[in-house]
Parts: C-alpha cells; structure tokens; sequence
C-alpha cells in the first residue's frame, strides 16, 4: 500500500506539472517595451522601473519580458502617455502629473498635493479608497486607450534650492524656478515665475542664469544631479510632494489580451516596486544631506510662517480649481473624505517625530 501511495502521489505530482507546463505553453508571451521619464541613474526615482523590469521578468518566467528604454531613446518623454494610447509603444513609466496639459490640473492629485498625504496615508487611499478607480477613470474619461497601474512611491522631497535664504514671502517674488505639480501654482500667488524643466535641463539653467532656483526631488537625487555647486540653501519639508506616485501605462489592448496570469503577475510586481522605492527612498537620504552639507549647503527648515502662508495659498488654489472644473472637485474631494477619516487614526496612532509639524484636516 506505502509503494502504490507513493506511485500515485508521483503521478499526480507529474500531472499537476504537466497541466502547469501547457498551460505556460499556452499563453502568449509579452514583450513590454518600457519607455521611461527619468534616467535609471537616479538612485531611488530612475531605479524604480529597473526593480519591476527585474522582479516582473524573474516571477513571469517567460510570460512576461520587459525592456526599459532610458529618456528619449524610444519616444519623447511628452508623448509617452499618447504612444501608449496609440499603440506605437506598448507600455510607458510616467506619472500624471506630468500630463496635465492634456488631462488637466486634477490629473496631479495622483502625483503628489501639497500638505497632502505621506506615502503610507497615499497608498491607503489608492488600493483601499477610491484612488485607484478614480485614477484609472482619469485616462478614461479623457479618452486615452491606456491600463493605469500605480507602480512606485517616492519619499518627500525638499522643497527647494536657493542661492540665498528665504526670511520671508518678499524674497520669492520675482525668483524664476523650476517646480513641479501643484505646488507650483501655490509658487506663482507667491510672485514667483515657474517652468517644468526636465532634470538634465535643470543644471544648465542655473549655470547659464535662465533660472535662480529650483527643486527636482530627494536629497540623494539632488545631489547627482549637482545643485549644491550652484545653490547653498535647500529647504525642508517638502509640503508641496510629502510623497510622490507613479504609473505604469500598458496599452489597454495589449493589457487585455494578457490572461489572469499575466496581469496578476504585473499588478504584483507593481506592488512590489512600490514597497521597494518607499523603502529605498526612506533609507538614503540622511548620508546624502550629510554630503550636501560637507559640501557647504545649508539646509533650512520653513518657519511656520511660511508653511501657514503656502497653505492658505494652497488653499486657494483648490478653491479655484474646484470651482472651474467638476473633475477636480471630484477627486479632491474623495480624497479629503478619506483624510478625515485617516486622520482620526493618524493622531491617536502615532508619536510625532521630532522637528516635523503635523497638520490634522
């Protein structure tokens, strides 16, 4: 009875590896070919689409083979949502808020809002709120042909560099700086001139004088992209991208003819990368603001002058843009209904870290 139990268990053993094998064979395999917006150099933002394309092909076992194209190599950073849409590319690494020329203001909610949510607060709201059918619903409704898939966070940024300390609203006005998102509406109430220079822009600007300031991301970023050889004033907090969020565009069509396997297995890796860049992020930035200050930078923390002022002018801004399009009002205020409810366990939760200023809603 012990040898036939054991011949049967072999049998069924082999039968499941063979039902796993043709149905391996069976399903097509996928060639994702991945434009990105930043350069993979970039420790913690750039990398973020190397850890999918690694996680994604290693747990596929062939299914699924992603092929990441660095900025511009394959389609211009400005056309990667359209490509995708269109089919020219099949998948694309960008973040909506960069897209708001075609799909409007509210599209940076998805990015990042200024005294808005941290990554663990952010992440709540898409996977277990309303964020990520609102998000999806975003490309729908403006009509692009594109399968949205959150796909990595970042830590938050600081909120800029400067040639000379800021003491008060009087020495922004006037300045030209690079700046991302909402916040830069908040900026230009504030009397200053912005653009949304890309990062390899960004350094020749300041050198050639086009711009007097800017801010791109983390401290570690910052530092390759060499803003402490210019500018020796970096501000914190960053209260315009207290985190920061991704996507991954896959061509809708291209999404749909991947069975449940596939697509599994790309929501997975997204999952994955997105524990992994808010991890990353968190660990590496303290020896990098170490090096930014040996390298004669000091770094300021806004007064709470300051800070009230951006909100109030934050505040404004989602007055307006709420009361000219319905969109924006829908999505803003999804997400403030989550924070309300979040913020009952976030003051009872947990111990306020030191230097930080929480803001309760």
């Amino acid at each position: 009875m012990k040898n036939k139990s054991l011949v049967s268990i072999g049998v069924a053993a082999a039968l499941a590896m063979s039902v796993a094998s043709t149905s391996a064979t069976a399903a097509s395999s996928v060639k994702l070919k991945l434009p990105v917006w930043f350069g993979t150099h970039l420790t913690g933002l750039g990398s973020s689409p190397l850890y999918f394309r690694d996680t994604l092909n290693s747990i596929s076992r062939g299914l699924i083979n992603v092929k990441v194209y660095e900025p511009g190599k394959l389609v211009p950073n400005k056309e990667i949502l359209e490509s995708v849409s269109k089919g020219q590319v099949n998948a694309g690494w960008s973040t909506p808020g960069y897209n708001t020329g075609v799909l409007g203001t509210k599209a940076a909610i998805f990015s990042a809002v200024p005294f808005g949510p941290d990554a663990p607060e952010f992440m709540a709201w898409v996977y277990y709120g309303n964020g990520r059918t609102l998000w999806q619903k975003l490309y729908d409704d403006a009509g692009y042909n594109v399968h949205a898939i959150p796909c990595s966070i970042i830590a938050p940024e600081t909120s800029g560099w400067f040639s000379n300390p800021i003491n008060g609203p009087e020495d922004l006005n006037g300045l030209r700086m690079r700046f991302f998102g909402l916040g830069a509406l908040v900026m230009e109430k504030l009397g200053v001139s912005t653009s949304l220079l890309s990062a390899k822009e960004i350094f020749p600007a300041l050198e050639k004088g086009a711009i007097d300031a800017t801010e791109f991301s983390m401290p570690a970023i910052d530092k390759l992209l060499g803003f402490y050889k210019i500018l020796k004033h970096n501000y914190y907090p960053g209260w315009h991208q207290p985190s920061t969020m991704f996507d991954l565009l896959i061509n809708k069509d291209v999404w749909n003819g991947m069975d449940a396997q596939q697509q599994a297995q790309v929501e997975i890796s997204c999952r994955a990368t997105m524990l992994d860049g808010m991890a990353l992020g968190e660990a590496i930035q303290s020896q990098y603001m170490k090096i930014n200050e040996e390298k004669g930078v000091t770094n300021h923390y806004w007064s709470q002058e300051m800070l009230d002022l951006f909100k109030a002018k934050w505040n404004e801004i989602v007055a307006e843009e709420t009361a000219k399009d319905a969109g924006f009002a829908t999505i803003y205020d999804d997400l403030t209904a989550f924070r309300a409810d979040y913020a009952i366990w976030n003051k009872w939760a947990f111990m306020p870290r030191p230097g930080t200023v929480r803001v309760y809603e």
